[in-house]
Formats: C-alpha cells, structure tokens, sequence
C-alpha cells in the first residue's frame, strides 16, 4: 500500500466513477483500475462495488477511506510546515465562501494576494454554509468566510467585520424619497413592509434564515412570492415590480446598474457578520494566515462593511 494508491482511492469514491478519478489525477484509467485491483488483493476484499452508473465503496472501502483521507491530509500538512520553516508563503491553499459573500468580496481580497504570493496555488469554492462547514471538517478546505455558524467544537470563527443590510426595491418604488443609486432616505421603518412582498433566496442559505428571523422579531410575516437561488435573479425580479427583498450593502455598493434601489433601515437596521473560519485540528499553514490578513485589510476587521 502506497500514497498513490490513497490519492486513487480517494479519488475514486470523490468522482465516483473510475473515468472521471482517472482525469482528475491525470492518469490512464487502466493505470488506475490496476492500482485499485492490486490493493484489493493485497487487503483480501474489494473496496467498490461496481454499480451501472459509478462505483460506491464498500465496508472495507469505507474503512479504508477514512484512513488514507487522514494519512493524505498528514502527509499535506507535513509539506505545509516544512514551506513555512524556510519562511516562504507558497504552496495550496483552497478558499470557501458563501454566495452572498464571494462574488463582492473576493475580486476585492485576490488581486493584491495573487501579486504578493505568486507562489500560491490558490483554488476557490462558492457553496452554502452548510456545505462549507462540511469541507472545512474533512479538511477539503483551508478556510471559508462566511456569515453565521452553529456552536462547532473543531471550527474556529474569527470576526472580520458587521455589515448592514439593505432594502433593494425598484426604481419607482413608493419609499423612495429622492434620486441617486442609494436611495437618498432618511431610512425605511420595519412597518413599511408590512405593505411589502418579499423576495429572498432558498432556505439553504443562511441570509434567507436571518431575514427571516429580522422579520419575525419585529412582528412581520410579509409574503414570500418568490425564493431564488442567486443574489442577482432577485434583483432582476425586484425591478420586474414583483416585490423587495432585504440584501447586504457589498452587494448594493458592487451593483452598477440603475434598475433598482437600496434603501437603509431608519430604526434599528439589521446587519450580519462576517467571519472567517478554520479547523482547529489542522496545521495552519503560512498561506493560510497570510490570507486571513488579506481579509481583514479589504473588509477592515470589526468595522462595519458599507455604509449606512
């Protein structure tokens, strides 16, 4: 039994079918069938059952599995920490991040990174919360900015910054008071939406949850008409006159377009955190911190984001 071996099975039981594991790697499919089919009969058992539409390990498989994932992550972290004892930031490092955060913050935090570490192989993921935390655990991840987190023993979440968030209505709209992108207010009190229809994402993302909950705290339970799965769909169908929707100000600061407008909150206005989190059980390594710093000098940390 080999590392290589390890990367293959892992490989295999990540793609699920020995074609697309074989791409990954850059290796022949025989090459890799092989492989597998040698530490099969080195280990007496088979560690896929081979199904019309992929692969599924095992029980043995599965057992084996959980081992090369941490014998591969060892072996990863070892490189990391032989790197940062001659002092150079280089090496992997892969980035997560939440819809509502990416597509804003990022363009701001990788230019200037990419420029003062060349040596970095940087690799970004979007996905939800949830989906970060379980990359984050199984060590797929190095870090994920993100806004909210369930109490977690092997994560840590470091605060960057408080954001406001924001009500994006159509050009037209009743409550606007003024011309100007921002929506020149002097705010928007909760019982105006009352009137209101919403729009907000899927459950599956944490901003449609802590709308939600800002709602509810104040007594409202506007309609939702629509649930989307994508920041800019909802604003394309505010401006269509269908409702409003509740959005971060990186958003409304990022936005160039003159088809909507984002109005502040008067009274008590809501906000979110955002924070970067790690595993704690992992090394961390120089590129890792080095982008936590690159973080908090585009956001500025505890400061609010935006502007109210």
């Amino acid at each position: 039994m080999d590392l290589h071996q390890l990367e293959y099975l892992v490989a295999i039981a990540d793609e699920g079918t020995f074609s697309r594991a074989a791409v990954r790697l850059g290796v022949t499919q025989p090459s890799l069938s092989q492989q597998i089919k040698r530490l099969e009969e080195e280990l007496g058992s088979p560690l896929f059952d081979r199904l019309s539409r992929g692969v599924v390990p095992t029980q043995t498989g599965e057992k084996l599995l959980h081992h090369a994932r941490r014998v591969l992550a060892e072996v990863a972290e070892a490189g990391r920490s032989v790197r940062d004892a001659h002092g150079k930031i280089a090496g992997p490092l892969v980035i997560g991040a939440i819809p509502t955060i990416a597509p804003f913050l990022l363009p701001k935090v990788l230019p200037p990174f990419i420029e003062k570490y060349p040596d970095v192989q940087l690799e970004l993921v979007e996905d939800v919360t949830d989906r970060l935390v379980d990359l984050l655990i199984s060590g797929k991840l190095d870090l994920a900015v993100m806004s909210n987190l369930s109490t977690n023993h092997v994560l840590h979440l470091e605060k960057l910054a408080t954001e406001p968030l924001r009500l994006m209505v159509a050009r037209g709209h009743r409550l606007i008071n003024g011309n100007g992108k921002n929506g020149k207010k002097k705010g928007v009190s909760w019982s105006d939406l009352a009137k209101e229809r919403l729009l907000v994402l899927h459950e599956m993302h944490c901003l449609s949850g802590q709308v939600s909950q800002f709602c509810s705290g104040k007594g409202l339970h506007p309609p939702i008409v629509m649930r989307g799965a994508q920041l800019a769909t909802l604003a394309a169908t505010v401006n269509s006159g269908l409702g409003v929707s509740i959005v971060p100000q990186m958003m409304a600061d990022s936005d160039n377009r003159e088809n909507c407008a984002y109005l502040a909150f008067g009274e008590e206005p809501p906000h979110r955190d955002i924070n970067v989190a790690w595993n704690l059980l992992r090394y961390r390594s120089g590129p890792s911190r080095a982008f936590v710093e690159a973080l908090e000098a585009a956001v500025g940390t505890s400061r609010p984001v935006g502007h109210d």
